[in-house]
């Protein structure tokens, strides 16, 4: 089967490569349209994906839609394979009078959470040509919620690689100067700026309430350092500075890596790894239960589907401090407990959330989506 996909990033957004690369492997003629000089663009050509340059500019909207019919009319897809918002409506309205299948592949509910974002994904598909394959069990019922139909909706997780191979402890403690008696509350994610439009005050990835939180109990423990390892999403670098400023402003021992190419040898000297996010959908908190890291995380969005209280981690209240500060209190009082519940979520991730499985559900769900279509058309 030919499919071609639609990712607005060629510097992030790894999750898609690694399903587009799977595919390959299981046989799949796989063409991918993207920015053209990111980082990622040389591991996507080594992998055997077909890269098409294209700029998902909303300032020519029309050219953008004009580019992507051309495309597809050259490639002659049996699917079309969309991992963002944007990428989806423009998808949408640039293929609406052409015969082909479309998929959005959803990376997280934040436009299901506002109305307006909501309506567009929903009022642009059409019965017969749209599927969605959500990647959290809260975006498959707020589908179901607004009325789309189980045969249009396939749920499964972006997958990853990092079970059961082995990384190197000691490099995040030498790097910084610190021993095994310190203790690092670290944060792995990129820095997001808040979006007026949408009312944020604060990023959504929650890095303000993380520096909150350690600043209400770092006069109780001295030795705690809180990491950040992340830098400025796309266009948020004034943001990182407002971040690294604030931060540096209420806590006294605090780190900020930027990005980094070795985050899972960095993971294995966190005590404690946290996800305060305001909207997200499995985010980090996939890669740090995977490596066995004690994990807190935000009730909000797929972090519950494997973040479980009392099976695998440490739920809090979103853009809560306070409640961000007892959970990280928590885990430092019980450590054994903290790992133990860290080793539940690898066991429990090994399958749920291995790239190879993922990928194959994949691989069978455009199978039924193929033949779905085919019978409405």
């Amino acid at each position: 089967m030919k499919v071609l996909h639609l990712v607005k990033t060629s510097t992030g957004a790894t999750w898609a490569f690694r399903l587009m690369r799977d595919l390959v492997q299981l046989g799949e003629e796989v063409h991918v349209a993207l920015p053209p000089n990111g980082i990622l663009v040389p591991r996507y050509k080594d992998a055997g994906i077909i890269v098409h340059e294209l700029d998902y500019s909303m300032k020519n909207a029309m050219g953008t839609m004009r580019k992507i019919r051309k495309m597809v009319m050259e490639v002659k897809p049996d699917i079309v394979h969309s991992h963002f918002v944007i990428t989806t409506l423009l998808m949408r309205m640039a293929l609406y009078n052409y015969r082909v299948a479309r998929v959005f592949e959803v990376p997280g509910p934040l436009h299901l959470e506002h109305s307006v974002f909501r309506k567009a994904d929903l009022w642009t598909a059409q019965r017969k040509k749209d599927f969605w394959i959500p990647t959290c069990k809260w975006s498959f019922d707020k589908y179901k919620a607004c009325g789309i139909d189980d045969s249009r909706l396939f749920l499964t997780y972006y997958g990853g690689d990092l079970v059961d191979k082995e990384y190197q402890k000691g490099l995040l403690r030498s790097e910084l100067g610190l021993t095994e008696k310190d203790i690092i509350v670290g944060m792995v994610a990129y820095m997001y700026a808040p979006k007026k439009f949408l009312g944020e005050k604060r990023g959504l990835k929650g890095h303000e309430d993380l520096i909150d939180a350690v600043a209400m109990i770092q006069d109780k423990y001295p030795n705690l350092h809180l990491v950040f390892i992340g830098g400025p999403w796309e266009g948020a670098e004034a943001y990182e500075k407002k971040v690294i400023s604030y931060g540096r402003e209420k806590v006294r021992n605090i780190h900020f890596l930027g990005t980094r190419m070795n985050v899972p040898e960095l993971y294995q000297d966190f005590d404690v790894a946290v996800h305060p996010s305001h909207s997200e959908n499995l985010g980090g908190a996939g890669e740090s239960l995977m490596l066995a890291v004690p994990t807190i995380a935000s009730n909000v969005g797929g972090f519950p589907d494997i973040v479980i209280p009392g099976k695998t981690g440490y739920l809090t209240e979103p853009a809560d401090p306070s409640s961000i500060a007892v959970a990280i209190e928590t885990v430092i009082a019980n450590p054994f407990e903290a790992k133990s519940l860290a080793e539940n979520g690898k066991k429990y991730l090994r399958d749920l959330l291995n790239a190879k499985k993922t990928s194959q559900d994949v691989y069978d769900f455009y199978r039924l989506i193929k033949e779905r279509f085919d019978s409405y058309t």
